[in-house]
């Protein structure tokens, strides 16, 4: 399972850090990935990055987010600067987790951001 946290409400131009935990019998996470989403729009990424360690970032967001992971705590985390309104929205992470069943995909149960203006 996924446990998300960190949401909350900020000003534009603020800053919030989310974090995502794996719990449970963990041999490997693969790539980890933080998606958002805002009532009657499709679930979007925002940042994702390998096991390697290599990143992706929606245009949106780059320059302002920043993804990362410590494997050795299971966790990934999402830094988020200079928010704007428009990054309002449901944060989901998501990851490939490997236990002794094999792989599997998991969601985080999503935490709310919301940037006023």
């Amino acid at each position: 399972q996924l446990q998300a946290s960190g949401g909350g409400l900020v000003q534009e131009g603020g800053s919030l850090g989310l974090s995502c935990a794996a719990s449970g019998s963990i041999r490997m996470i693969n790539a980890v990935a933080w998606y958002r989403q805002t009532p009657g729009k499709q679930r979007e990424l925002v940042a994702a990055i390998t096991s390697g360690g290599s990143t992706n970032y929606a245009d949106s967001v780059k320059g302002r987010f920043t993804i990362s992971r410590d494997n050795a705590k299971s966790t990934m985390y999402l830094q988020m600067n200079n928010l704007k309104p428009e990054d309002t929205a449901v944060y989901y992470c998501n990851a490939d987790v490997l236990r002794a069943t094999g792989w599997s995909n998991y969601w985080g149960q999503g935490t709310q951001v919301t940037v006023s203006s």
